[in-house]
């Protein structure tokens, strides 16, 4: 028959190691987050660059069979990614909208030039490319004058260095914390069985042998505590990916593998080192300091 006391003692260790898992998957679901902004850091900047390009307006005589060629010269080229044909109505259009009157109207004429812009691909977003670029756009006889923001592109490009510093700062950071926190939950769950460890001792038990059951028990906490991050995770980009579908895809599965695989690795060995410090702490104490 099961006695009160073995009832007690089962829910305590229960709890204690149902806290060491949450303990773990929380702060390997903090970090799990911190490791998919870096590994999508790349994708987010070179979305903001892509964003960025020229408006090439071209000739009050340019006619559309000529420009049609232009178009596909452009797409030709190694460094551009899209152009899209916008057409002098099309342009008064979109003025009439921001200004919300008919300018036309009032002058007459339209004054705008049909234009071409283009995007070009982020790793040409830059401003050594850009002025090489713009000096081939001016080359075609169609092309009246290229226009970029050199200031945004340059602030663009500044805020990116900067983010990217900050990420792999705050990611070293966090690991350093995690790997604190992880320490602690596992000495302290090792910490209740230091009696034990030092009877296995006094016996004559190996240093291998006693160190083996909690190296298991903490490899498979790890593992549990992984599993339940990436849980957490998924439901995270699901909710992330549902506000952000326009900007970036976070169901790269390259991507995705990659950062379950982390979470799953760094939740073992955090574990296994945690583990194999703090029983070999208590493996080398004295018996009489036990008690402090």
């Amino acid at each position: 028959m099961i006695t009160k006391e073995e009832i007690i003692t089962k829910r305590r260790i229960f709890t204690s190691y149902l806290t060491t898992v949450v303990s773990i998957s929380l702060v390997l679901f903090l970090l799990g987050l911190t490791f998919l902004l870096v590994l999508n850091a790349k994708r987010i900047s070179d979305h903001i660059k892509e964003n960025f390009g020229f408006t090439v307006f071209l000739k009050e005589n340019a006619k559309q069979a000529d420009i049609n060629v232009l178009q596909k010269n452009f797409d030709a080229t190694s460094y551009v990614k899209s152009t899209e044909y916008i057409s002098k109505e099309k342009a008064a259009d979109e003025l009439k909208s921001t200004l919300g009157e008919d300018f036309i109207e009032f002058l007459g004429f339209n004054p705008l030039l049909s234009s071409l812009d283009v995007r070009l691909y982020a790793d040409y977003a830059n401003s050594d490319s850009l002025q090489s670029i713009e000096k081939d756009f001016l080359q075609y006889s169609l092309v009246s004058e290229v226009s970029y923001q050199k200031s945004l592109l340059h602030l663009v490009n500044e805020n990116v260095k900067k983010i990217s510093f900050i990420l792999l700062g705050f990611s070293l950071l966090l690991f350093l914390i995690a790997f604190a926190l992880i320490n602690n939950t596992i000495r302290l769950m090792v910490y209740s069985k230091r009696f034990i460890i030092n009877t296995m001792k006094l016996i004559g038990a190996t240093r291998s042998f006693i160190q083996f059951p909690f190296l298991i028990k903490s490899t498979i906490q790890g593992i549990i505590g992984a599993l339940i991050a990436i849980f957490m995770l998924i439901l995270v980009i699901y909710f992330a990916q549902n506000e952000l579908k326009d900007i970036i895809s976070l169901y790269d599965f390259k991507i995705l593998g990659s950062l379950f695989g982390i979470v799953i690795i760094l939740g073992i060995l955090m574990c296994l080192i945690s583990t194999y410090i703090a029983v070999g702490k208590y493996l080398s104490i004295k018996s009489d300091n036990l008690y402090y």
